[in-house]
């Protein structure tokens, strides 16, 4: 299980890089529950959690209005297809990361694929 966190991103954003890792794996999230508006001033946080298994279903590039932060936790095997099956459809950058003993945690940049 990868829990996938986005920040400095539109909920449309949002639902589009949630929508695309829903195609690919199995999530804790219905199909219907799509982000929302936060009110307040703080930066929202949205999370879910995937399974990514082996027999994922590959995404085409997807656009995106701007650019959205994406932290990925997990284990080590399963952040990394997580992360492959994010760069079919954005252009990834890697911000960071942080390795344990079973588990790791990499901050990523999606931008849409040029």
């Amino acid at each position: 299980m990868v829990t996938v966190s986005l920040t400095g991103a539109s909920k449309e954003d949002v639902a589009t890089v949630f929508g695309v890792l829903r195609t690919a794996f199995p999530t804790d999230r219905p199909s219907g529950d799509v982000p929302h508006d936060q009110p307040g001033d703080r930066l929202p946080v949205w999370t879910a959690v995937f399974d990514p298994t082996e027999e994922r279903i590959p995404t085409g590039p997807t656009p995106l209005e701007g650019s959205v932060t994406a932290t990925l936790q997990g284990g080590y095997v399963a952040v990394d297809r997580l992360r492959e099956a994010l760069s079919g459809a954005f252009a990834v950058q890697e911000r960071g990361t942080a390795s344990g003993d079973q588990e790791k945690e990499v901050d990523l940049q999606l931008l849409t694929k040029r």
